[in-house]
Order: C-alpha cells, then structure tokens, then sequence
C-alpha cells in the first residue's frame, strides 16, 4: 500500500526528529490535489506534547526522512503539516503487481485471524421482510471483505426457532391436520406471512387456543416427540423460504451458518449456574438479574440484566451470553461482529460487560455491536406498504426487477428479451443493496426507487454502467482484457489522477474490515469510476495517438474495470459485461 510505504519511512523519521516514542504518523489522503497526494499531522501532536514549535518539527521529520525515491515533492504548510507527492515512477511499479496484490483475494492461512458475524438472523415464524435486509446485506459485504483479506470468516445466523410463538404455530398446525388433513395443513404453511396471521388472530381470539399454545411451548421444550418432530416440519420449510431469498439476494450466507436459538437451550443453566458462581446473580421480584455499576436508568437507579423469570425461564438475554461463551470458546474467534439494529445497542452493551464479568470472554477476542438504522419511506417513517403492511422481501426484489426490466428497455431497446432479463436483475439487485450498504450504516435512511435506480450520481447503475463501458472498450479492440501485457505509463494528469485511486483500494478495504463501514467501500468505488470518466474524456484510448500510448491506456482501463468487478462482488454486487 502506498500508506505503508510512506509510513515506513515517516515513522523512523519522525523518532529521529525527537518525537515522543510511540507517536503517530496521522498519515491521510489530501484533500485537495494542489496539495499533494497525502498529508502528515504527526509533527502537529508531536510538537504540542514537546512544547515546541511544530513546523520546527515539521523540518526535523523531512530533513531525517529517506523520502527521494519515493516522493517527488515534499513541503510544509501552516503551522506544520507535511505534504507529500509521489513520483509517477511509484505509481507505476504499484500498479503492475496492483491486480494480484490487492485485487486477488488473499489465501486464509491455518494461523489466520477468525471472525465470527452475526447477521441476518430472521425470526421462522416469519417470511422475511424490508427489516432484515440490512443485517443480511452489510453482514454479507463484511463476511467478504474479511474473506478478501485472508481472515478465517465464521458465519453465524443466529435464527429464531424458539419460544412461545412457536407453541402457537405448532398448535395451529395440528388444529388444521385434524380439521382439514395433512396436504390442507401444508398448503396453508406454504404461505408463512398468511400462516402466522390465521394462528396470532386465534392466539388473541381464543382463550382456549391461547392455553393450548402455553401447554404445546412446554412439551416442545421439554423434548416431546411429537411437538420435536412438526417443530422440525415448520423450521424446514421457514429455512427453505429464507435460502430462496439468500439466493436471490446472492449472499453466501447457507443453511450450515445456521446456528439459531435452540441451539443453545443445553447450555442456559451452566450460563445461570456460571453467573451464580462468580456472585453476578441478584434475586430481584423473583427473577434471577445482573446489576452492573455501569448500567443505570432514570434517576440513576440500577439496570438489571434480567437472565432468568420467576417461573424459571429463559430470556433473550440468557441466550446472548451462551453464544458469547460458544463463539468465543469453541470458535475461537478473535473478534465476533454482531449485525443488530442500533435499537438494541444497550442489550448487546450489557451482554458483552456482564459476559467480560463472568470469564465468557477470555483472552484478545472483541466483541462488537455493528449497529445499524432503519429503513425509511419518502414519508420519513419505516418503510410499509400503503396499507401499513411490512413489505416482504420478496415482494421488494420482484418490484426492484419490474422498474429495472422498463428501465432497461428505456435505455437500450435494441435489447433481446433474454438479454434484457439479465442485466435487469444485475441492476435490480444491485440497486437495492447500493442504495443501502453506500450508507453509513448507522443512519437511517430514505428508500428511493428513483434515486436508487438513477444512472447518475453515487448508485449502482452508475458503476455498473462505468464496468460495462470499459468492456466496450475492449470490445472494440478486439481484445480480451487478460490477453494485454502492456505496462502504465502515466502522463496526462487524469491518468495520475485514476492511477491514485486505484492504488488506495487496499487501504480502503483494511478500513471496511477494520470499522465495519462498507458505505467506504462504495465511496471509493464511486471515486474509481468518477476518475475513469475524467480519464476517458479527456484521454483518447482507441484514437490514441500511438500503439505505445494506447497499450498504457487500456492497461489503466483495465485496473479500472478490475477493480470495479472486484469491488462491487465484495459488496455482493453482480456487473455485466453490456448495458
């Protein structure tokens, strides 16, 4: 990376110059071309801890740094930061290992860092809705990255499978086979949403259901044969429904990342057992809780954990803290990413310090709640129906494919129909995750049908058309990409311009994986392809004056075009070759 090779020699400089040991080189980007390609602060903090001026400082750092083959240009500004230019020489070297260096993904070895994450993890009551895209699609744009960069990634989908509702759910399944046969009874489970409804409306209808739902939850928890045996009828056909959508959306999560709830029932009395042993646990109205100084609410009265009731069961939060213990202890991770709603940042807050309490996290492995926002309509309020229904997943990606598909048709109608079909589901598909994952994912934000399909701006048409315009290119030098050996060579200003760019992916990537934000993924992306729409206005490739000229261009254009592809795969995004 180019960050790296500059820090290299910055660092030893910056100790030469009489810093304090362990201060940071605060290397970044410039913001402004007319600067230089990046900028160090180190000096500034420096100086402030030394009592001295920081542009004296400043001088200390270049005057002890080996900086000529490297940097073409090196000069103070203000009070003391220190710009810096690469030498095109550089940039050119970088780029001829660029495509099997930083684009190739890196190969997990036996000693790799694991990571475990948590995403997706719908409830099996349900079919999916609009409110499990985000964990599924970032959590997705995650697993990759960190796959990308050579980690050992443990996908978890931590799928609910347990509790009252299914009671309910089975209740009603043996209410309709006795009623109206076995095929009936499967014919109306097809239809999950519809499903769940008839069995709720029941539940809240019909005392008598209601108790038999509490007496079929009890006999499914105490491993009676029967209940075990339609409860695995409904957890099959509620999986199969969730793997179809994972397929639509192409993300990798499978049915073997499935580690739901009940998963962790054997272990929830040595959780309460381990609690009891280290002193955490505090009778409080008859339920078994956790109080932590650090957890207060209104007045400043104590927070509890509540992790067992009166009646002896268990909560989400006893859950919680097993699969703390498991990802930790039986997989080993050293960091274990948790794709929630920001809404349950205080849950996961109190999950982790109470599991730190009892001894579940042990040695370096980190815990983190990636929390993210809500999905919203035009209107500012999350994202329903006009009647006030949760949109299905389904019924999105079915609406996203049906405005491409006439886009599409719009745009190119010369388009066969199979074509068409094609490239619509790539732009469908992709507009939707773009529109999501190119957000910080903490905000909210709003869902739009005309910006997420606009082929202007920061949005996957936009990239998606920049991808294909570059294999047009080859096209028409009856050339494939991989067959070309020319080398860069960077003379127009633009071609510096994308060259830098392209360059920084790397340290883009080791952000996304080490902040968990792949909306930095997407800014860079946006760049790369803004850049190569200055390069090719204003860099004739095809009509290039000379073959020489025209081999360096295409070279460039191909870097582009890779790292386009690549880039948009890690965010689970398809590309085509034409739009």
């Amino acid at each position: 990376m180019l960050k790296e090779l500059l820090e290299a020699r910055l660092a030893p400089a910056l100790k030469a110059a009489g810093a304090p040991e362990g201060s940071p080189v605060a290397l970044t980007v410039s913001t402004k071309a007319e600067f230089g390609d990046y900028q160090m602060n180190g000096a500034m903090g420096a100086a402030k801890r030394l009592k001295r001026p920081p542009r004296e400082l400043a001088e200390a750092v270049l005057a002890a740094a080996d900086l000529n083959d490297l940097v073409s240009e090196a000069s103070i500004a203000g009070p003391g930061f220190i710009n810096l230019r690469l030498r095109e020489t550089v940039l050119e070297a970088e780029l001829e290992a660029f495509e099997t260096d930083v684009l190739a993904p890196s190969a997990a070895a036996a000693d790799a860092h694991r990571v475990v994450i948590d995403y997706s993890s719908p409830n099996l009551a349900k079919e999916m809705h609009v409110g499990h895209l985000r964990s599924t699609i970032i959590g997705d744009a995650l697993a990759r990255c960190f796959a990308h960069g050579g980690w050992t990634v443990l996908r978890q989908n931590h799928v609910g499978d347990w509790g009252t509702q299914f009671g309910m759910l089975l209740a009603f399944l043996n209410s309709l086979e006795a009623d109206e046969g076995d095929r009936a009874a499967e014919a109306e489970l097809a239809d999950l949403e519809q499903f769940y409804r008839r069995a709720k409306a029941r539940f809240d209808e019909d005392p008598a259901f209601a108790a038999l739902s509490r007496e079929t939850v009890v006999k499914l928890q105490q491993g009676d044969p029967a209940c075990r045996e339609a409860w695995q009828r409904f957890i099959d056909v509620s999986l199969s429904h969730c793997e179809a959508l994972y397929r639509r959306l192409q993300v990798t999560l499978t049915r073997e990342h499935v580690h739901a709830e009940s998963a962790y029932n054997d272990a929830l009395p040595g959780v309460i057992e381990a609690l009891r042993d280290q002193g955490l646990l505090t009778q409080s109205d008859g339920a078994q809780c956790v109080f932590l100084d650090e957890f207060t609410g209104k007045d400043d009265a104590p927070l509890p954990l509540i992790v067992q009731k009166s009646d002896g069961g268990y909560l989400y939060a006893t859950t919680d803290l097993a699969a703390v213990r498991y990802r930790c202890t039986t997989l080993k991770a050293d960091r274990a990413l948790y794709l929630v709603d920001k809404r349950q940042g205080l849950h996961f807050k109190q999950v982790f310090a109470v599991a730190a309490a009892a001894g579940f996290i042990t040695g370096p492995c980190s815990f983190e709640h990636m929390p993210f926002g809500t999905m919203l309509g035009e209107d500012g309020r999350p994202f329903r129906t006009r009647a006030g229904d949760v949109i299905k997943l389904a019924d999105l990606l079915d609406e996203a494919e049906r405005r491409a598909a006439a886009l599409v048709a719009e745009k190119n109608p010369a388009l066969g129909a199979e074509a068409r079909t094609e490239i619509a589901k790539a732009v469908a598909l992709g507009a939707v995750k773009y529109a999501d994952l190119s957000k910080h994912r903490s905000n909210d934000y709003v869902f739009s049908w005309d910006t997420m399909l606009s082929f202007d701006g920061n949005t996957a048409p936009y990239l998606q058309y920049a991808y294909s315009r570059i294999q047009s290119l080859f096209s028409k030098a009856g050339l494939a990409p991989e067959s070309l050996k020319a080398s860069v060579k960077l003379e127009a200003p633009q071609e510096r311009a994308l060259a830098l760019v392209l360059l920084r992916t790397e340290e883009v990537l080791q952000q996304v994986r080490d902040q968990g934000l792949p909306h930095l993924l997407c800014t860079h992306l946006y760049d790369v392809a803004t850049a190569f729409t200055a390069f090719y206005e204003h860099c004739p490739v095809l009509s290039a004056s000379d073959a020489d000229t025209q081999g360096s261009r295409l070279a460039l254009a191909r870097r582009c075009g890779a790292t386009l592809r690549q880039g948009l795969e890690l965010l689970g995004i398809p590309v085509v070759q034409r739009m």
